[in-house]
């Protein structure tokens, strides 16, 4: 089940609204846990044993840490919820790629397993060990509720794509939280904007993707439409899933973390990813760059820490050498943007011109099935490849595809929110945004009733 589907907007979440308003506060986490479960296991009923798991595995390693006194049983049991979670990701999500490579390397036959990739399972598996590192580092006190910590854990409003919620963002908010019609209104906002960028911009986007990839008229301008499209179809895609979390979590007395800023707005790739998934990226900085040492360290161990560091936010996106490719670009761009000081003299509008183009040859990198793939795109994107400059079909998808790049232009910077904000401060403001939200909704639905299947970009992550 997704968010931008007709069962979970029309049946499943007005269901659970209802049925979480309707008991007394200590049994909304019951609501929210038993209604995490059957939401995750809607898709894929048969690992939901896992999640399960990791709930019983990370709650009784929480217990045991802050049970006891010693510092040496402590470390023990936060090894046991690190090398258990480290396990079940290596298994379920890096097995193949792994048996792929050493099949690749030594000419060997090792089969496949093919196991199913849990939905999800990078996000809640950084959730909970946050968990288990805070409490050993005694930032916060364990939960001894079990319910209350499944529900953290199973917190189907941002189980599958993130924000990545770390459980001392939302401990008290577990324990005591409250509602209002306010709460409830903003929180309604801001899931309907979160559906209107997946379902008309992303996936519109992602259409004009598809047909590049189908299209024997390939040319440069073609080449340069995929990649802008996939550069505003992965921010819509994933800004709006993070909009809908939050949204919901609004809805029912939370405050989840933001996880995107403007981030085509930034004027160094350093900027871009205080700007861009947030969350993932304070993650790292806590949880391994500063515990291997961070920037107080000598040169080479720095850049051993930030090679390190990003070689593994590669990887979390994906099991596949190009991802490993594109979190290492990064951490290059990083260094070179540390060590030339040069770079920091040039003119406002290279800078953004420099990070755009920076971002999306890395997105085409990204977005590749394979590194003969990406390369190929990169040689149609500078004109190197056996394709003319333009052909009819990529004027004729420009054109079709103008007013969606505007819009995606103007959605990706904070215009739209300012105008929108100025509207409601108008005496307007009472009729127009139910209306606006309304036909949203309506626009939103007759898009899914009458389109495909289009799932978020990072279920796959």
């Amino acid at each position: 089940m997704i968010f931008s589907s007709i069962p979970f907007l029309f049946y499943f979440l007005p269901a659970v609204i209802i049925a979480y308003f309707a008991v007394p506060q200590k049994g909304k986490n019951t609501v929210l846990l038993l209604s995490s479960l059957v939401f995750y296991g809607w898709g894929e009923p048969k690992l939901l044993f896992l999640m399960v798991f990791t709930i019983l595995l990370f709650w009784g390693c929480g217990l045991a840490i802050g049970a006891s006194a010693r510092r040496t049983v402590q470390k023990f049991w936060l090894l046991v919820s690190v090398v258990i979670s480290v396990a079940l990701l290596g298994l379920f999500k890096y097995a193949d790629f792994f048996i792929g490579t050493f099949n690749s390397l030594t000419g060997l036959g090792v089969p496949m397993l093919r196991l199913a990739l849990p939905v999800g399972i990078s996000f809640y598996t950084f959730q909970c060990l946050s968990y288990t590192v805070d409490v050993w580092r005694g930032n916060v006190p364990s939960q001894k509720n079990l319910i209350s910590f499944g529900a953290y854990v199973s917190m189907f409003p941002q189980l599958i794509a993130g924000p990545i919620v770390r459980y001392s963002d939302i401990a008290r908010q577990l324990e005591s939280r409250t509602h209002s019609r306010e709460d409830f209104f903003l929180g309604l906002r801001r899931f309907l904007v979160g559906l209107g960028k997946k379902v008309i911009l992303a996936d519109n986007f992602a259409l004009l993707m598809k047909l590049f990839r189908e299209s024997d008229e390939k040319s440069v301008l073609f080449y340069w439409l995929y990649a802008v499209a996939f550069l505003f179809n992965i921010y819509f895609d994933f800004s709006g899933y993070s909009d809908m979390a939050i949204g919901l979590g609004r809805i029912f007395g939370f405050r989840f973390p933001e996880n995107f800023n403007y981030p085509y707005l930034s004027k160094s790739v350093t900027e871009f990813w205080r700007r861009w998934h947030m969350t993932l990226g304070s993650w790292f900085r806590d949880y391994v760059y500063i515990p291997m040492g961070g920037n107080r360290v000598s040169r080479s161990r720095w850049v051993f820490n930030i090679l390190t560091v990003w070689m593994l936010t590669g990887l979390w996106h994906g099991a596949a050498w190009n991802f490993v490719a594109w979190g290492l670009f990064f951490g290059i761009m990083l260094m070179i943007e540390k060590w030339v000081p040069g770079l920091q003299k040039l003119p406002d509008i290279l800078h953004h011109v420099y990070v755009l183009l920076a971002v999306i040859f890395s997105f085409v990198l990204f977005n590749a099935d394979s590194f003969a793939m990406a390369l190929g795109d990169f040689a149609g994107l500078l004109g190197i490849a056996d394709v003319p400059a333009v052909t009819p079909a990529s004027v004729y998808y420009l054109k079709s595809y103008g007013v969606l790049f505007c819009v995606g232009i103007l959605g990706s910077t904070p215009v739209v929110k300012r105008a929108g904000e100025r509207i409601l401060e108008t005496k307007w403001a009472a009729v127009l945004e139910p209306l606006f939200l309304g036909a949203m909704l309506l626009v939103c639905t007759a898009y899914l009733v009458d389109g495909s299947f289009s799932p978020f970009l990072y279920f796959r992550f």
